[in-house]
């Protein structure tokens, strides 16, 4: 029989599909727009931010007329580094640090408290290179090296290392000892491309190299075991007042939450609120099929004693 014949028995779609069908479809598709929207909105900031301190940087090398601040004024893990200095000095600061340092770390720590990592997924423009990196693996369908669960919890605690050993690398010697070979200050800076010179700054080009080559193959390697900044904003994200939270007698244990997760949070077994690791990209909640087992909520979430979420999925 031709579709021409077999067109009028089937009607309209009311008689093809039924209520509960249509319905459900109706929110599958809403919910995906939703997403979409969600999505394109967090990557419009993450542009933004990352333009900003591009065009600083452009401006930085090629505006004689005045001094340009270099974007090491507008980190606010400078505001860390020269935190003791400042106090302990009655107001200096570390060289290329400034007080605009302090104020945006101000601004980080009541954002953290008010949102948890939401600076890690939304502003900070390495991060959005690292999405990018992870964009252009899934293109060019490269290799994921998975991470076993019990090393990646175990490597996630080298931020705390990088955070302590840099802070006070710091303070012993009154200078950003970590900015040399950091890489997100060599690839944003823009030095590889205004001053390029490998004889002075060949670690910092390798180092930046590997970091890139890490990304590649491991989603966010540098955010999930290296940054320090990350180290910081994790420790104080316990405090935070928005978290997504699993509503456990509506969760239906699909797992679909975890498998969209950068940072490959075990969402799944959140008790109830996710890991302060978390960086608030929400794409778990608008990944999750039940409306109501996954959402962000306000109040504080203090680690529970005696209980551990897993911080890294297969």
């Amino acid at each position: 029989m031709g579709i021409e014949q077999r067109l009028p028995q089937v009607g309209n779609l009311r008689e093809v599909f039924p209520k509960e069908e249509r319905m459900a479809a109706k929110a599958r598709l809403g919910k995906e727009l939703k997403h979409n929207r969600t999505r394109w909105l967090r990557r419009l900031t993450q542009a933004g931010f990352g333009l900003f301190i591009i065009i600083t940087s452009i401006l930085h090398y090629t505006v004689t007329s005045q001094h340009m601040a270099s974007i090491d004024a507008y980190c606010p893990f400078g505001g860390f580094e020269t935190l003791w200095r400042w106090v302990s000095s009655g107001g200096l600061y570390v060289q290329m640090t400034h007080a605009s340092n302090l104020v945006l770390v101000v601004g980080l720590i009541a954002g953290v408290i008010l949102a948890g990592g939401a600076f890690c997924g939304w502003i900070c423009p390495f991060g959005a290179f690292q999405d990018l990196l992870s964009w252009i693996h899934k293109k060019l369908h490269l290799p994921e090296v998975k991470v076993p669960v019990r090393l990646d919890h175990i490597l996630t605690y080298g931020r705390y290392v990088s955070l302590v050993v840099i802070i006070a690398a710091t303070i012993a010697s009154v200078k950003l000892w970590f900015a040399g070979w950091d890489p997100y200050r060599t690839i944003f800076g823009l030095g590889w491309i205004f001053e390029f010179n490998l004889a002075e700054n060949w670690l910092a080009y390798v180092v930046a190299l590997v970091v890139v080559a890490g990304v590649l193959l491991i989603p966010r390697a540098w955010c999930r075991y290296v940054c320090p900044l990350g180290g910081a904003i994790s420790l104080l994200g316990n405090l935070s007042l928005l978290r997504i939270r699993r509503v456990e007698g509506e969760c239906r244990g699909c797992a679909v939450c975890n498998r969209p997760c950068p940072v490959k949070i075990d969402v799944a077994h959140a008790d109830p609120a996710v890991s302060a690791n978390c960086i608030g990209c929400l794409e778990c909640v608008e990944a999750c099929p039940h409306k109501a087992a996954l959402g962000v909520t306000l109040g504080p979430a203090l680690p529970k004693f005696g209980s551990r979420q897993k911080e890294g999925v297969a």
